[in-house]
């Protein structure tokens, strides 16, 4: 029997490793532009065609390559960022794996010229599927630029499989803003096909923040408070936002000594210094830039190097989380304890050197309670009408005749149609078995969405015009999210105009619900944001997530005092809707307390 295990050719290694460094356009992006980085560029421009299929081209003004280094760079595990395994515990640079530039060649057509100060002449290489075709001497500007052509060509299957030029657009942005946002220092350029996207000019951190998002968020500089924490374990500075501004999709972003990473547990503490001051579902802004020794971190742990281990990972948790509260209590962010001082009187503090004096106490000296007669005294009772009150009581067990009767639950047969409200945000009312709670929001989103959903079927809505026109400046990335839902919006009862040759929308009316025009702009980047969530979904989810958006918007207060007729509508209208005990997204409207458990509270 022969021997059945050998050696696969570097051309099939290549394509194979290549599956885990390239895996969209947005990759190659990537890896190219940390390459620039590690080079020394002052200077770097990206151009893009067709999200990336056609073309991606990096150019930089770095060191540039000799000739051998030229060629030697499309070779696997060819590297000039470490020289051993000890190297691996002293990463400063952003490449150090030597896989990048042949799992690219391995799977595009890549043309590369490359030279240094000190040469004349550079070098042009041209390769596609591993294989050289071209290497001579050209003239070309210092740096390097590479132009990556027909991604996956030889690779079909992955080339099918590439998401829509929208998704994979978006994901190249998602690519360029991790890199920009750390690296301020440098000045770059990024185009799709000849249309110039971004110009971002030399600065610091807070002003690349407000270069890369400002047009999508207006005053984003001043929505953010700065962050600050110098310890022997680690640096910690940044940005966070003020909890006012926070929203379902927003901004957060972890750096690690100059690199992007994903971090679960450092964004739990984040969000727990945030507990109780934002509102459920919402997400504060953050910007949070860690420097550590090299020597305390993994970032060997994947191709792509965003999943990164710390060894003092536990410390590093406690300090971030006293780092935000410290930024929030430093700006008076943090409310201070507020008890519940409700029908409660004002008690005078004492003032030193002050006589107290006892309050008089007043008596009938004749009272005498187990006298018959009480002769002499002036004290009476009060005369009661306890038929009065157990016609009263009869009246919370009985609905009145013109109350209309209330589903509930299958178990339920109706209210007692009188309604109270507890904290200015339940709902309180009698029921067969019991005494019923409903959260008033809870309730008032269940039934817009309801409302929401029926016109965006029946394609009828019902707007109101602006008396001043809020403009809107949309992302880049967002702009093909939009088209696909400007039809739905329209239909909801949004008048919104694309100024020509910008990315601007001018909404000039509104849905006729919506009470605070001040939130259309909140408004759309979250249904932008919902509508990205559900990409590829079929139009009906597209459309419930647009509702539900739109519903949270509209939707009364947590708090706020109801009347009698208010509350008697609100339940009304709940109970008219097909489902009434969760919210669209799962959350309890209604509960009741049993006669049974109410009873054993007083056992």
């Amino acid at each position: 029997m022969s021997d059945v295990i050998r050696l696969l050719p570097d051309s099939v290694a290549n394509q194979i490793a290549a599956g885990e460094v390239i895996q969209r356009p947005a990759s190659v992006l990537k890896e190219l532009v940390e390459n620039a980085l590690d080079a020394c560029a002052s200077v770097i421009r990206v151009q893009i065609k067709d999200a990336g299929r056609t073309l991606i081209a990096v150019s930089d003004d770095g060191k540039g390559m000799s000739d051998t280094d030229a060629r030697m760079a499309f070779e696997r595990h060819a590297t000039s960022k470490i020289t051993d395994a000890q190297d691996l515990f002293h990463i400063r640079t952003m490449g150090f794996r030597g896989e990048a530039l042949a799992s690219i060649a391995a799977v595009a057509q890549v043309e590369m010229r490359t030279r240094r100060q000190e040469d004349e002449l550079g070098t042009f290489v041209e390769i596609a599927g591993s294989r050289v075709f071209r290497q001579e001497m050209v003239q070309c500007d210092k740096g390097t630029s590479f132009q990556v052509k027909n991604l996956f060509f030889n690779v079909p299957a992955r080339r099918r499989f590439l998401k829509s030029d929208s998704v994979e657009k978006n994901h190249l942005l998602s690519e360029f803003y991790r890199i920009v946002l750390v690296n301020p220092e440098v000045e770059f350029y990024f185009y799709d096909g000849d249309e110039e996207v971004f110009y971002l000019p030399v600065s610091n951190v807070k002003v690349r923040i407000d270069q890369v998002f400002g047009n999508a968020r207006r005053k984003l500089s001043q929505q953010l408070l700065s962050l600050e924490a110098e310890t022997s374990l680690v640096s910690i500075h940044g940005f966070i936002g003020r909890p006012e501004f926070a929203q379902k999709s927003t901004q957060q972003y972890f750096f690690v000594n100059g690199r992007y990473m994903r971090h679960p547990y450092f964004h739990k503490a984040l969000m727990m210094a945030y507990n109780q001051l934002i509102s459920p579902g919402d997400n504060p802004p953050y910007f949070v830039y860690f420097e550590v020794d090299p020597q305390t971190i993994d970032i060997n742990i994947h191709p792509t190097k965003t999943e990164i281990k710390f060894e003092n990972e536990q410390a590093i948790w406690s300090i971030l989380t006293a780092a935000v509260k410290e930024s929030l209590g430093k700006f008076n962010i943090v409310p201070s304890i507020d008890f519940d001082r409700d029908e409660v009187p004002d008690l005078p503090s004492l003032q030193r050197g002050t006589q107290v004096t006892p309050p008089p106490t007043h008596f009938n000296a004749s009272y005498n309670p187990f006298s018959d007669s009480q002769q002499g005294s002036s004290y009476s009772r009060p005369a009661v009408n306890w038929d009065s009150l157990f016609r009263q009581d009869d009246h919370f067990d009985k609905p009145s005749e013109k109350e209309p009767v209330q589903q509930v639950i299958s178990s339920e047969a109706q209210t007692s149609g009188a309604y109270f409200q507890l904290k200015e945000r339940y709902i309180l009312t009698s029921v067969k078995s019991g005494m019923m709670l409903i959260d008033q929001r809870r309730a008032h989103v269940r039934i817009l969405f309801d409302e929401f959903l029926n016109e965006l079927s029946v394609r009828k809505g019902f707007s109101q015009q602006l008396l001043f026109p809020e403009n809107i400046e949309l992302m880049p990335e967002d702009l093909p999210f939009y088209e696909q839902i400007k039809d739905e919006l329209r239909i909801l009862g949004f008048d919104i105009k694309v100024e020509a040759g910008r990315m601007q929308l001018s909404v000039q009316g509104i849905p006729s619900r919506l009470k605070s025009p001040e939130k259309v702009t909140a408004l759309l980047s979250d249904i932008l944001h919902r509508t990205k969530s559900a990409y590829g979904e079929p139009i009906e989810k597209v459309r419930e997530e647009m509702a539900l958006a739109l519903a949270e918007t509209a939707a009364i207060p947590s708090t706020g005092r109801l009347s009698g007729e208010e509350m008697a509508h609100l339940v009304d209208q709940l109970f008219a809707c097909p489902v009434h005990l969760y919210t669209p997204d799962g959350k309890t409207v209604m509960v009741i307390i049993s006669q049974d458990e109410i009873a054993n509270r007083f056992n």
